[in-house]
């Protein structure tokens, strides 16, 4: 089997080989689906039993193919079709994408044993995926179902909201003339029905219960979540992180897995438990579906434990939105041709319109600007006018941090063959984050964690001193220039750090899975990296002002 050059898994290789001949079919063979006898839960695990195996060998193997009428006959003229995505392997075996793969597990002469984890349906709801969104005293449910018509959420004390039901199309998704996208052809999956509705009359900081659906499709659980501080209010927890992505929970292989993902997953909820998060931020390279549709079902499955309880906030990264005649920024095709499409259907952040995916919000002591990296942001564009306009109207006194976030970073000490930093970002960008302050940014892309000093145009104007406690502080009483944070380590492979040469604006540099948490008062932030497989602390600093 060839190697995949484009560094994903061996299921991306798997499928590339030609499609062999069968003259003389097994009159025996026989596959049984099994889940031990008891009425399937919307998780399982299945046995799948293929019996009658005349000569097994090692190379057989076992695709789960959905819809059930897909194509399985070979298309050996589309291998150029994989090139896009960075998969040079042979040519493709099947006409139109498995969805899941496996190897046997245990065989003999007539039995072939396959174990498969998958989110199965009792009802009309196919996926439980409740995003929470914050806006003032209201909070907007998404969630996705097989059923189109309108459904409920019933919430709090008898309070009821009807949703409304979305979807997108192959149609929607963008190619070029040459060469189909994954999204526009062999990796297209239907989305079903993506509902959203608005919880209103809630207030801040309090917990509630939800339940979503109707009569005619069938109910979720009850699920409890609870508010984020009102913006204003003295103190705020959220969890941040960037390039998560999302892995099996079995044995099988499928398309671009990041294993780290489900460590910063479990970490993120067992955090949860202790009630000392209020918001999650999760900021570009969401699930990394990349023009293969099902992914996306498979990460909004990992993240419902997280998404259904708290905000759920995110940033649009590369693997989102860029394809090449889309508009983007940049003309690369990382996101298989979704174009933005997938990411904003299933994530509605309260931004200005379609295609605008940049927002600001309030929660606590702070204001938190979210900007695209991935759509124009030079001087007089539309996003650069919105960000001059939105930052110097911030009420300090009200909200006194002020937080930048966005998905490619200006300051990496990674060097690979692509340039991680846009100079073009820098220019434009940077002397607005320096004009009006803000305190603290946030990016991801580059697959480590990296914190710099209080740095403007690659200089240090500001450095931390350690507290009582050895914890390194920037005091902002008297402002120099933004701190700037790496954190897309939530992913399947990490970005390293240069052994010499390093800069001096960089302090701390850390090559681990893991999110950064983050606390803040009026006159105090506490950040904090940790590694989501020990729950450790590998990096912590404050950002003070005023009072201390």
């Amino acid at each position: 089997m060839r190697v995949s050059l484009a560094g994903k898994s061996e299921f991306r290789t798997v499928n590339r080989k030609p499609l062999g001949l069968c003259l003389n079919p097994s009159p025996y063979l026989k596959i049984n689906v099994s889940s031990g006898g008891a009425p399937l839960p919307d998780e399982a695990f299945l046995n799948v039993t293929v019996s009658g195996v005349i000569r097994p060998d090692r190379s057989h193997w076992l695709a789960m193919i959905t819809p059930s009428n897909s194509s399985v006959s070979g298309c050996p003229l589309n291998g150029l079709n994989f090139i896009q995505t960075g998969d040079l392997a042979s040519l493709p075996l099947l006409c139109h994408y498995p969805i899941k793969l496996a190897r046997r597990v245990c065989i003999n002469s007539s039995t072939l044993l396959i174990g498969f984890s998958c989110h199965l349906p009792h009802t009309n709801i196919t996926l439980i995926i409740p995003v929470i969104l914050s806006e003032i005293s209201m909070m907007r449910l998404t969630w996705v179902s097989g059923d189109g018509k309108q459904q409920q959420i019933q919430y709090g004390s008898g309070k009821n909201a009807t949703s409304v039901a979305t979807t997108f199309t192959h149609k929607d998704m963008c190619s070029i003339s040459v060469l189909p996208s994954p999204a526009k052809d062999f990796g297209w999956h239907d989305p079903g029905y993506i509902h959203s509705a608005v919880m209103a009359g809630l207030m801040p900081s309090q917990s509630y219960t939800y339940r979503y659906g109707s009569d005619s499709v069938g109910w979720s659980n009850t699920i409890k979540f609870r508010t984020p501080p009102a913006a204003g209010s003295g103190e705020l927890n959220f969890v941040i992180f960037g390039d998560m992505g999302k892995a099996p929970l079995d044995p099988s292989v499928e398309h671009y897995i990041q294993p780290g993902s489900t460590s910063v997953a479990k970490a993120v909820a067992t955090e949860m438990q202790t009630g000392n998060v209020d918001s999650i931020f999760h900021i570009g390279d969401i699930s990394y579906a990349t023009g293969f549709l099902v992914e996306w079902d498979f990460f909004l499955h990992l993240i419902t434990p997280l998404a259904s309880q708290v905000s759920y906030m995110t940033a649009i990264g590369n693997h989102e939105r860029d394809y090449a005649g889309s508009g983007s920024v940049y003309p690369n095709l990382d996101s298989g041709g979704e174009c933005g499409v997938a990411y904003e259907s299933y994530f509605p952040m309260p931004s200005s319109s379609k295609d605008k995916p940049w927002y600001s919000i309030e929660q606590g002591s702070v204001h938190f600007v979210v900007m695209s990296t991935e759509h124009e942001f030079s001087e007089k564009s539309e996003q650069y006018n919105w960000m001059v306009e939105d930052l110097p109207s911030v009420d300090r006194s009200r909200t006194p941090w002020l937080i930048f976030i966005g998905h490619r970073p200006m300051y990496s000490s990674n060097s690979g063959i692509l340039p991680s930093v846009d100079p073009n970002f820098v220019a434009s960008v940077e002397p607005v984050l320096l004009n009006n302050k803000v305190d603290l940014v946030f990016f991801g892309h580059v697959h480590n964690y990296e914190r710099t000093c209080a740095v403007y145009q690659c200089k240090c104007k500001g450095m931390p001193k350690k507290d009582a406690k050895g914890i390194d502080t920037y005091d902002n009483s008297n402002y120099t220039a933004p701190v700037h944070v790496i954190v897309g380590a939530g992913r399947f492979s990490l970005d390293g750090f240069p052994k010499n040469k390093l800069a001096s604006w960089s302090l701390s540099r850390i090559s681990e899975f893991g999110y950064a948490r983050v606390h803040a008062t009026k006159t105090d932030m506490l950040i904090q990296f940790v590694n989501s497989n020990t729950m450790a602390v590998r990096d912590q600093f404050r950002i003070v002002k005023g009072g201390r």
